[in-house]
């Protein structure tokens, strides 16, 4: 073989390589910006959604979250808790100091009310049918005791966990309402365990 073929060749070999690393950077690159900037993994930590969400368990959520909905499963920035003063106007305090995963109830401008006796929890004074409950909501917290119903402040939401005897939520004096600007993400994907595998949904086809 000739020298100039075998230069040839190595050259061609070199071209091909250089092509599928800048490849493989270029996907590095996109992947990592996804999962910086547009999504994100957690590990879910504690009992308060089950069934719906398993401890950890690996769940993908979005990175940003501009348009609260009733039934999103939204990760939380629970620094502050929100109560009401004796004026009904929102009043923050110190909160959990960490995030939380819960799933929302009511949007600014509802109306929310628990009847504690029969657990049942009302929106617009029309009871909730909640099947991916895993039990009745029998426990006060104490975040709004003796002033149900309460409507939901302009810029924030009220969260329950699935799991109502083990979920510190907005019934409790170190959630209470929760800001909009402190939903870090919605979860909407389940990536571990692999039986579990799928997308998670608000609940409505369980």
């Amino acid at each position: 073989m000739k020298q100039t073929e075998i230069k040839s060749k190595l050259k061609n070999i070199l071209a091909e390589v250089t092509d599928i690393i800048g490849s493989v950077l270029v996907s590095v690159f996109v992947v990592t910006m996804i999962f910086t900037y547009i999504l994100r993994v957690s590990a879910v930590k504690g009992e308060s959604m089950e069934n719906t969400l398993m401890p950890e368990e690996k769940v993908i959520s979005t990175a940003a979250y501009f348009n609260p909905r009733v039934g999103d499963i939204v990760i939380i920035d629970a620094d502050d808790a929100v109560l009401l003063d004796e004026n009904g106007e929102p009043d923050i305090r110190s909160g959990l100091g960490k995030r939380i995963v819960k799933r929302i109830i009511a949007v600014a401008g509802q109306t929310v009310d628990i009847d504690f006796v029969r657990g049942a929890v009302y929106v617009d004074g029309e009871m909730l049918d909640e099947p991916y409950i895993t039990g009745l909501t029998h426990i006060d917290e104490g975040a709004f005791s003796g002033s149900y119903p309460v409507t939901v402040p302009e810029g924030y939401v009220f969260v329950l966990g699935d799991n109502r005897a083990v979920s510190k939520d907005s019934r409790s004096s170190e959630v209470g309402f929760v800001s909009e600007d402190s939903i870090a993400g919605k979860v909407f994907f389940r990536i571990a365990p692999l039986n579990r595998f799928g997308f998670v949904t608000d609940g409505s086809d369980i």
